[in-house]
């Protein structure tokens, strides 16, 4: 269950962000929100694929806490704007999840 929550976030916290937090090309928005979903290639790489206990920020590569100033970097120039909120959300909800998993 907390697994499928935490996937449906992924999809609808970013298509609420594109609907109430722009007002022109909302669907171009929400496909660079979606963009921040491509972190999760980082998961193909790791030794299980998926583990319902581990938490992603801090283990996978493009989730480690290095990596972050530049996901928060990404929004603050115009161009790459949607794509570093949408990296910053996705990490905001795996962090999330790991709180989720700690508190449960």
């Amino acid at each position: 269950m907390r697994a499928a929550v935490h996937v449906a976030l992924h999809f609808i916290l970013p298509a609420a962000v594109a609907r109430f937090g722009t007002r022109s090309r909302r669907f171009q928005t929400f496909l660079w929100l979606m963009a921040g979903l491509c972190i999760d290639l980082d998961h193909l790489w790791a030794n299980p694929v998926y583990d319902p206990n581990r938490c992603s920020v801090g283990f996978h590569t493009l989730h480690r806490w290095e990596v972050l100033p530049l996901y928060v970097l990404l929004c603050l120039f115009p161009k790459t704007r949607w794509l570093g909120v949408g990296l910053c959300l996705h990490i905001a909800l795996d962090l999330t999840d790991c709180w989720w998993m700690v508190w449960s």
